[in-house]
């Protein structure tokens, strides 16, 4: 496909760049005015007419209607598939085909994320833990996760040091065996007493000695969810928390892991506590103090700055009011990073998940929140940073027979993509392993498909973020980033539809994509790598994804499958099938800021 939008570009040009490139036009065209609505879109064909105004210049050549404009219209020119003219086209069409334009603006960039913006959590639930008469977390809690499976080693080292988020819901109840609180040390069982069903539980430190070991062998970048519960006081009949943390276990924790030479990059105080808390909660301004001495902590630990582990929280779900008093009482370069909680899918039992997960309006309300974090930092403490710390999609270890499957990825991709444009510098997804919206299955540790998106994102989006926009469906999502290790750009497509095939080409804010000025050599020679991800047997409730065609899955020596792009022509559209996914690396499109020295 090719994409003209330079109103100064001369007829006689216009013609030679078709010449050069008709071979891989299309023979339908769109013909969309800038910032107009779907509604107000124009379709043109070579049976078609247009009126002659004086802003519209219109010229016939072969079968393609090219357009000059004295304002800037994009024009778009689709593949005919082999067909000599409209007529073919439409006949031999089987499904619904629309051609769209993504425009990257590749000047500058609009966010950034940090290099381990991917991350997973490990929780402390035990296996006794049940939503909705299953129990689907086997023995994959902190305590009891077989440490030795190969498969788990292996998929860790897939990434580009991946973070692991160690915490949850029953953090605040988890106490270390370390210092003055050595002694008996007991797992977490059931308990009416307890918050969530369960009663304290603890760490012990030969256990925690294993896990440094297996994050040290893979290379994953840790961060660590502390008890903020320990010391105060609950008032009967609610769920707030009173009184000052006391630090002093969380501190004998972090002295060992400082002492043994365990590298965590962060730690997190509490889960869950803000606003009006899930199970209980604290006050804002007491957990401003709270953090505040966390604060202390590690400067004492840690006098120089460049080795001390980040102070991230609160690490539950955004509360305008709460958010920002934190903040303001907290003050300056106390809180590196504001961490928030999404779950915007509802509960795992709710009929409408698979649905929720391909509707692109209901998946745009989320929006709001991230801007509004990212806004609150910018605000209040632009020192800090925004990430999302934990997110399951849906709630209550997420929905059977979605969660884990290849519909989640619509879901998932799309937030992915969706924070980054709001600045946040990090993703935790709900979870490595456990419950049913794991990255692995529970018992086998085979990856379920959302892992390949993540490995695929980890791999090719870089920390630069593009602003994308495209003139097409809703269904369709587009999000760039420059390149990770390459030049250029990465884009990610999410097809939404179960109907529609998207032809995309892609458009700079310069001119247009690729230069006509090319000669056609030249062109073929220029070739951008795509990874297309579908669903085994068209099925998007399967928990087999295919790339390029190809099944995914783990050999008999337990390696991880490799990504292999397919190698297209970049003059030609990138083809997105209906209810799959789509990344592409393009090394010649022009992006200044994604230049690399």
């Amino acid at each position: 496909m090719r994409v003209i939008s330079n109103p100064n570009m001369s007829v006689n040009l216009l013609i030679k760049s078709f010449k050069l490139h008709q071979k891989h036009f299309i023979c339908s065209t769109n013909y969309v005015q800038p910032n107009t609505t779907k509604k107000k879109q124009e379709k043109l064909t070579n049976t078609h007419t247009h009126k002659k105004s004086v802003e519209n210049q219109v010229i016939f050549y072969k079968n393609v209607v090219l357009i000059i404009t004295s304002w800037l219209l994009i024009f778009t020119i689709t593949t005919c598939l082999g067909a000599n003219n409209i007529d073919d086209y439409n006949n031999n069409s089987n499904n619904n085909k629309e051609g769209v334009i993504v425009t990257i603006r590749g000047a500058t960039s609009i966010a950034k994320t940090d290099d381990n913006f991917i991350c997973a959590t490990l929780d402390w639930w035990p296996s006794t833990k049940c939503d909705y008469g299953h129990c689907p977390w086997s023995n994959s809690s902190i305590l009891h996760l077989d440490l030795d499976n190969k498969i788990l080693h292996k998929v860790l080292k897939a990434f580009n040091n991946i973070r692991l988020r160690i915490g949850g819901s029953l953090q605040d109840q988890v106490f270390y065996n370390v210092g003055t609180t050595e002694g008996q040390c007991r797992d977490f069982s059931k308990s009416s007493e307890g918050l969530f069903g369960f009663d304290n539980g603890c760490l012990r430190m030969e256990r925690w000695d294993k896990l440094a070991k297996l994050f040290n062998e893979t290379g994953a970048k840790i961060t660590f969810g502390l008890n903020a519960l320990v010391g105060r006081v609950k008032i009967k009949g609610d769920d707030l928390f009173v009184g000052d943390w006391n630090s002093q276990n969380a501190q004998d924790f972090i002295q060992y892991n400082l002492l043994k030479g365990y590298n965590i990059d962060s730690y997190e105080l509490g889960n869950e506590l803000c606003g009006s808390g899930v199970s209980a909660r604290v006050e804002a301004k007491q957990y401003a103090k709270d953090m505040i001495t966390l604060k202390q902590v590690m400067k004492g630990l840690y006098p120089d700055p460049k080795t001390r582990p980040k102070v991230l929280g609160p690490g539950g779900f955004y509360d305008e009011e709460w958010f920002n008093t934190f903040l303001q009482e907290s003050g300056p370069y106390v809180v590196d990073g504001l961490t928030h909680h999404i779950y915007n899918l509802g509960a795992g039992v709710d009929k409408e998940l698979i649905n929720r997960v391909q509707d692109p309006y209901y998946l745009s309300q989320i929006a709001q929140t991230y801007k509004d974090v990212a806004k609150a930092v910018d605000r209040f403490g632009p020192w800090s940073q925004a990430w999302v710390g934990e997110s399951g999609g849906a709630y209550n270890s997420g929905g059977k027979d979605v969660s884990d499957t290849f519909a989640d990825g619509f879901w998932y991709l799309d937030q992915l993509g969706m924070t980054s444009t709001f600045n946040h510098k990090v993703f935790c997804r709900q979870a490595l392993i456990g419950g049913n919206y794991a990255l692995l299955n529970t018992t086998t540790f085979i990856p379920n498909p959302d892992y390949y998106g993540a490995l695929l994102w980890d791999r090719l989006m870089g920390n630069n973020v593009l602003a994308t926009t495209h003139n097409g469906s809703p269904y369709l999502r587009a999000y760039s980033h420059c390149s990770k290790t390459q030049q250029g750009v990465s884009v990610m497509l999410i097809n939404m539809s179960n109907s529609t095939t998207f032809t995309v080409s892609l458009m700079n804010d310069f001119n247009f994509f690729p230069d006509p000025s090319m000669s056609t050599k030249d062109l073929e020679m220029q070739q951008r790598e795509e990874y297309h991800l579908t669903p085994k047997n068209g099925n998007i409730q399967s928990q087999v994804v295919l790339l390029n065609g190809k099944t995914l899955r783990v050999n008999q020596s337990f390696d991880i499958p490799e990504l292999k792009p397919k190698f297209v022509n970049t003059t030609s559209p990138i083809r997105v099938q209906p209810q799959s996914f789509v990344f592409a690396t393009i090394t010649n499109f022009h992006a200044p800021v994604c230049v690399k020295s």
